[in-house]
This record gives C-alpha cells, sequence and structure tokens, in this order.
C-alpha cells in the first residue's frame, strides 16, 4: 500500500543512544555500527559470486523493504552489497533499525 504509514520511521520513534545501539549489536554480531556526522547507522556488506547474485539480492532487500515502509540506503557493486539502516526521521538508530537488519540478515542466509 502506496500510503501507508511508516511504523518504524515515525518522527516520535525512540532514537537509541550510543550505549543502547552498542548493546543491541549482540543480535547482528556481523554489522557494524557507524556514526556519520553524529548518526548512528547500522551497516553490513554482504559478498556474492557475482553482480548477478547481487543485484537478486538487492531486490529482495528492497521488496521487504516496501512492504514495511522503511528503506535502507544500498549500494550494489559487483560482488558485494552494502545495506545502511537507520531512520532519516530521527537522525539515528531505533529498534526498528535493528528488526530490519535481522531481517535483511536473514534474507541473506536464506539464499547462501
Amino acid at each position: 500500500m502506496k500510503d501507508q504509514q511508516c511504523n518504524f520511521c515515525r518522527s516520535d520513534a525512540p532514537k537509541l543512544s550510543a550505549e543502547q545501539a552498542q548493546s543491541e549489536m549482540r543480535v547482528i554480531p556481523d554489522w557494524s555500527l557507524m556514526n556519520d556526522t553524529d548518526e548512528l547507522k547500522l551497516k553490513r556488506e554482504f559478498s556474492f559470486p557475482d553482480f548477478a547474485s547481487a543485484l537478486a539480492f538487492t531486490n529482495r532487500v528492497g521488496a521487504f523493504a516496501e512492504s514495511i515502509g522503511h528503506h535502507p540506503d544500498i549500494l550494489t557493486r559487483w560482488g558485494l552489497v552494502e545495506v545502511v539502516w537507520y531512520t532519516h526521521k530521527i537522525g539515528g538508530v531505533q529498534q526498528g533499525d535493528f528488526l530490519s537488519a535481522i531481517e535483511t540478515e536473514l534474507l541473506y542466509q536464506r539464499e547462501n
């Protein structure tokens, strides 16, 4: 549904502190917590044997993002996809970003 309100990216979503976010990283050990101009973000690079596989994964992540109305930054290259989850409206990460990273991880594991 195109006009569906994103529950993950509300401007009143509680933003996690650096300490809270670091504590949550235990559930996604292959991800990194980056501080980009004072905005915390979750980042992971996924490896693939070729561009077609990387693009297929990008499309699966994109379909998931559309289904929840919350969209990551995605960079697709030959054999590599970089996914960054954060909430633009609050300028950082919140619980929904961790849930999205977990689902992204599951999408990758299902295919590899």
